[in-house]
């Protein structure tokens, strides 16, 4: 199973300040040396986070890209212009925190198809961001996606008692677009801890796509170590 690795909030913590750090092709490097299998990074309409520099950047590197993007002109023209080795397509709304459900493929059938074949065209891999829903699958092999990644936010935030239920939906969907020959991918709000359950209960999974929680664990574990370059860098060039 592959894990790519969501670097976001790289680049809305770089965002805050308006600054040019931290660098988002730093993470990419940092998190390909760990042993990640590729990078994702969603180019928004309203480029809250990442830029179409950053873009750029990671799909000149070198590195795995999945652009998450709107179904939108703008965004198919940059995907069909940077060629990423992956895309998936994602609802969006302006004043979301973030992504919230998954794409509405049967209400959109007609330009959901359209982008999967334009850029399945360029050579890029496409991906569906759904709900774990029979409709929405079964329109996305009708559109001609080879892949869909299955949208596990229902289930990251289940209290106790739907836990189960939001697992069985996952499971019943993989199984079904595994059925169809779709290859199935899944992400949204998966951490250390509820990742044990979702691999245990749903079968079929190629990849997970994870950001905010890692993103998160770096801030306590790779903290120490920029601690400790200030300190040296203070010693380094105090005064006396």
């Amino acid at each position: 199973m592959k894990l790519g690795v969501n670097i976001d909030h790289v680049a809305t913590l770089r965002q805050l300040r308006g600054v040019t750090y931290p660098s988002v092709l730093k993470a990419a490097e940092l998190a390909m040396r760990a042993g990640a299998s590729g990078i994702t990074a969603h180019l928004r309409e309203d480029r809250r986070h990442m830029n179409d520099a950053d873009l750029e950047q990671l799909a000149a590197s070198g590195y795995r890209l999945n652009m998450e993007m709107a179904v939108t002109e703008e965004m198919v023209a940059i995907c069909s212009r940077l060629k990423p080795a992956a895309c998936c397509l994602v609802p969006e709304k302006r004043q979301e925190l973030t992504t919230e459900g998954g794409l509405d493929v049967v209400a959109h059938f007609a330009s959901v198809k359209a982008a999967v074949e334009t850029l399945s065209a360029r050579g890029v891999e496409v991906s569906l961001f759904i709900d774990p829903d029979l409709e929405q699958i079964r329109a996305a092999k009708e559109c001609g996606a080879p892949f869909i990644e299955l949208h596990t936010g229902a289930y990251a935030n289940a209290g106790t008692e739907r836990v189960a239920a939001e697992l069985k939906r996952l499971a019943e969907g993989a199984r079904y677009a595994d059925s169809l020959g779709i290859r199935v991918n899944a992400g949204h709000g998966i951490d250390y801890e509820n990742i044990r359950p979702l691999l245990a209960e749903v079968p079929h999974l190629n990849e997970l796509n994870i950001g905010h929680s890692i993103v998160c664990e770096s801030v306590y574990y790779g903290l120490e170590a920029a601690v400790k370059k200030m300190l040296e860098r203070m010693a380094t060039y105090q005064l006396g």
